[in-house]
């Protein structure tokens, strides 16, 4: 099937033959420290939705320092170092961050709703038309795993 979005380096290359099952503007702490932004672009995939063409060439590190046996693992290229995507151990989802991983941020579909947002992150509430939520959007279920 044909790539519906590419991202990744010049050595390894991350391609969605879907749609993302997620599509959120994340507020959480753990991608205000792993990214330096303010607020995240983060869309989730089914696990098999997401294809490397050179697994063998990627690092792994925890996502969350503060859980490192946590499900997420962030994915390096170990040649250059760019960020390729987040991979769940336990193989539901792959996540990209179109404005990190590589991919043509204009051409990803916008984040539909605020994820992980409180009101003890200092600052108000989005008010952009899109929905705010304390965690992921209530209707989201995780997938079963792909393994």
């Amino acid at each position: 099937m044909a790539a519906k979005y590419s991202g990744g380096c010049e050595h390894v290359h991350v391609t969605a033959s879907a749609e993302p099952i997620d599509n959120h503007e994340c507020h959480c702490n753990v991608c205000k420290s792993v990214t330096g932004q303010h607020t995240t672009h983060v869309a989730f995939f089914n696990y098999k939705d997401i294809n490397v063409d050179h697994p063998e060439k990627m690092k792994r590190v925890p996502f969350n320092k503060d859980n490192p046996n946590g499900p997420l693992e962030i994915c390096l290229c170990s040649d250059c170092g760019a960020v390729l995507m987040l991979d769940d151990k336990q193989h539901r989802i792959r996540v990209a961050v179109p404005n990190v991983m590589g991919y043509d941020d204009a051409k990803f579909p916008k984040a539909t709703y605020h994820a992980f947002w409180d009101e003890s992150k200092g600052y108000p509430a989005p008010h952009d038309g899109r929905p705010v939520y304390v965690g992921l959007r209530p209707e989201f279920v995780w997938p079963a795993s792909a393994a």
